[in-house]
């Protein structure tokens, strides 16, 4: 057996197909995001503006944040020594999973070492928990939630995209007295678009459905208090889990879920992808505590993100660049094809500097592959004037449609 042969036949399928991911090198520099460096294609560093993160708010960069964690490692060092039942659970944990509860409105939380892990052992770990559990899933939820609710071994609905009427046949189709969970998403974060929670809780209380709602493009993002969209539509208390990640708009790493006492301490005690993983290190939790407690009090940043976004939605409307609905944060780009979607994004880094990453199947529909911009607060006027000037001038150059 030609071993080799089979893994790069895997490669060549994924070239041939223009959907071939690229990492790119690049160095952000801190406090001076969006502006970073990056090390490809050339000799030394270049300087380049960033367009496709996920650290929304730029906390990330923020000196808050970064006293903290650098607090956190002079006092004690940089790993969090083992799991968290052996040497791994420290101060730090206890009060980030406290102020996480209090951020959703909820007993008790939870912290992973990732917002994927988080979905996958919560979700699998449900499953396991509720003898006959139908799980009923958004057909656009995450890869870490379909990867939870196929590894909890239950029956799995599949309701369309947001789509009320559908879930409602679904759920009613079952039998009343079959365990009932509802896994889905606030904000999609490749559309840009958001869940109708309060109709689904609905739905939920009329069939005898447990909620699981993802929030992980929303916290920090929306509400008074940065609790999500379940914040900001005072809905929280209705869902039976929320879940979060410490990674995008908090700016650090790390995932988490809160829910009452007794569903937390269960998935603590169950899940594998809790119990046998290594902590974050303390000085990440530290990061994350003090981004989570600054976005409670601090409204600024998301004011400010908000605003951008919605200024160079209208300036890629202004030029009938095709940009897609989007009522979020979230910016996209349609191309609809993988070469060309790549090769725009290799077009704005080599020749303006410019970074944002293609977004192909499998992470969006083939047909659908686009260009996601992300600005935070500190990308300006002047650089979305630049970004859109060269995407113009590109769009001219393949002959790619503009919108009508």
């Amino acid at each position: 057996m030609d071993y080799d042969s089979i893994f790069r036949a895997a490669i060549d399928r994924l070239h041939e197909e223009g959907r071939y991911r690229v990492f790119i090198d690049i160095l952000r520099t801190k406090g001076n995001y969006p502006n970073a460096q990056c090390f490809a294609g050339h000799n030394g560093p270049k300087p380049i503006t960033v367009w496709c993160s996920n650290d929304y708010l730029s906390m990330g960069q923020h000196p808050t944040v970064v006293e903290a964690m650098e607090r956190a490692l002079h006092e004690v060092g940089a790993g969090a020594g083992g799991t968290r039942n052996i040497s791994g659970n420290t101060h730090y944990h206890i009060e980030l999973e406290a102020e996480l509860a209090g951020l959703h409105g909820k007993e008790a939380g939870l912290v992973f070492t990732s917002g994927y892990i988080s979905n996958e052992a919560t979700l699998s770990t449900l499953g396991k928990l509720l003898p006959g559990c139908v799980i009923f899933s958004d057909e656009l939820n995450h890869a870490s939630m379909i990867a939870g609710i196929k590894n909890s071994g239950c029956e799995k609905r599949v309701f369309r995209h947001n789509d009320l009427e559908h879930l409602e046949e679904l759920l009613a189709a079952e039998d009343p007295e079959t365990p009932k969970l509802i896994a889905f998403e606030s904000v999609y974060s490749m559309d840009g678009d958001i869940a109708p929670i309060v109709e689904i809780c609905d739905l939920a209380d009329k069939y005898g459905a447990l909620t699981y709602l993802d929030e992980v493009h929303a916290v920090g993002m929306y509400g008074a208090q940065g609790g999500g969209i379940s914040e900001r539509d005072g809905v929280a208390d209705r869902l039976t889990l929320i879940e979060g990640t410490l990674g995008k708009a908090f700016g650090v790493m790390g995932g988490y879920i809160t829910a009452s006492k007794t569903i937390v301490d269960c998935i603590r005690s169950y899940a594998p992808g809790f119990i046998f993983t290594t902590s974050l290190s303390p000085v990440l939790v530290a990061g994350a505590l003090a981004s989570v407690r600054h976005l409670k009090a601090s409204s600024v940043e998301r004011d400010a993100q908000q605003a951008k976004a919605a200024l160079l939605k209208a300036k890629f409307t202004e030029f009938g660049l095709p940009v897609m609905p989007s009522v979020t944060h979230i910016v996209p780009l349609l191309v609809g094809c993988p070469v060309k979607a790549k090769r725009i994004s290799d077009i704005l880094l080599a020749e303006y500097g410019l970074y944002v990453q293609p977004i192909n199947f499998p992470t969006v529909p083939r047909g659908t592959e686009r260009l996601r911009f992300t600005p935070g607060p500190s990308h300006t006027a002047e650089m979305m004037d630049e970004l859109t000037s060269a995407l113009i001038e590109i769009w001219d150059r393949l002959e790619l449609k503009l919108a009508a």
